[in-house]
């Protein structure tokens, strides 16, 4: 065999080995954002069967605030919908409605001193609450997840590799502007801004 030959075939199996990588690489990203949503959806579901029973230990106290417990059900329902589609654009702005509506529940629980004290009630506020932080914290792994895959399928040549075998972009878990306003305590509880 002729030095070219030899020169030729080690390059070629170098490249081969190369694209390799990239293709195993970009399948590792793929997953991980899978995996990502996945604990996300998990605490979803967790807190979407929490929801129904705080909203019954409400009614037997708050007689009067049925409006508040609708918007959590509608609310509930849309992220249930958002979830099960995995639109992240429609979910963000659902969990946005949704944290809303949570949040003046807990405000308006400080009006009812009984349900305050309820240890239902509390049981599922701490409960409520927690699985709220936890969303938070997987939220930002899974954006930090799909935000390398992201970059990755753009960068060359790993993009000449996507293209190939259908690795595509995948879309953010972004809310919308109302979330990242600063929270008005006044209005939560009623009094006069």
């Amino acid at each position: 065999m002729k030095l070219v030959n030899v020169v030729l075939l080690g390059i070629m199996g170098a490249l081969g080995i190369y694209i390799v990588m990239i293709y195993n690489s970009l399948v590792r990203l793929k997953h991980n954002v899978k995996k990502a949503w996945a604990n996300i959806d998990v605490l979803l579901k967790q807190r979407h069967d929490e929801l129904p029973k705080l909203v019954e230990t409400c009614k037997q106290y708050m007689k009067f605030e049925q409006d508040t417990l609708e918007k959590v059900i509608k609310a509930r329902s849309r992220v249930a919908v958002a979830q099960e589609s995995q639109d992240m654009k429609a979910l963000g702005l659902a969990e946005t409605d949704l944290r809303r509506s949570l949040g003046q529940i807990f405000a308006l629980a400080e009006s009812y001193p009984d349900l305050k004290t309820n240890e239902t009630f509390q049981h599922l506020q701490a409960r409520i609450t927690s699985l709220e932080d936890t969303i938070a914290d997987r939220r930002e792994f899974y954006n930090e997840s799909v935000n390398v895959n992201n970059v990755r399928v753009e960068q060359f040549p790993d993009s000449l590799v996507a293209g190939v075998f259908g690795f595509q972009q995948q879309q953010l878990l972004e809310f919308s502007s109302e979330e990242k306003r600063d929270v008005d305590v006044k209005a939560l509880f009623g009094a006069p801004a």
